[in-house]
């Protein structure tokens, strides 16, 4: 099974995180970055980047957090924040890589929207996927697990092999599922997903 994060520092909100990351408190770090690791990520993937790439604007981003916490005046902004940064870095990757390859002409369109933030489209895309892994992050451990068994690993698992990591009958898959996804349909809702 794989590791999950402490209890406390799972639940807590994002206010207390960066609190306690201000304080130099290690675990709210860790939970901090687990916490928003897939947000950060899926920017530069839905831009287009390999997945290399993706990954050096991943750590980029997540140097820049950690120098420029501290001067975050509102916690709850950190989201967008962090989709924002993630979208600069992004367009500073493609100006480098069109100036090695000499296209003025893309260099000069791309500096115009270097100006602007994360279009619209993709910022709704990310906030709505941010929304949903806080959701199934908020589950109990055995139906997050389940989620993630069924839904999220490709290829997606057997039931006899979910069943053997959560020690639990077969025949009692369809059942758990179905209460684990009302649960994560309630917390959506709570939240505004539509």
């Amino acid at each position: 099974m794989k590791p999950e994060l402490a209890a406390p520092e799972r639940s807590w909100t994002d206010e207390r995180l960066v609190a306690e990351c201000r304080k130099g408190n290690q675990d709210a770090w860790s939970a901090l970055i687990e916490k928003y690791k897939n947000l950060i990520f899926s920017v530069p993937i839905k831009f287009g980047l390999p997945r290399e790439d993706a990954a050096d604007i991943f750590q980029a981003v997540c140097l820049d957090l950690l120098s420029d916490l501290p001067q975050l005046r509102e916690s709850r902004a950190l989201p967008k924040w962090l989709m924002q940064m993630s979208f600069h870095k992004c367009l500073r990757w493609k100006k480098q890589r069109l100036v090695l390859f000499h296209d003025p002409i893309e260099i000069e369109g791309l500096s115009e929207t270097s100006s602007e933030g994360l279009p619209e489209e993709m910022m709704y895309q990310v906030q709505r996927e941010q929304m949903l892994r806080n959701a199934i992050a908020s589950l109990a451990p055995r139906c997050r697990r389940m989620i993630a068994m069924l839904f999220f690993e490709s290829p997606a698992h057997p039931y006899q092999d979910v069943a053997k990591e959560l020690g639990i009958a077969t025949g009692s898959i369809g059942f758990i599922r179905g209460r684990c996804l009302r649960r994560l349909r309630q917390r959506l809702q709570k939240e505004g997903f539509h």
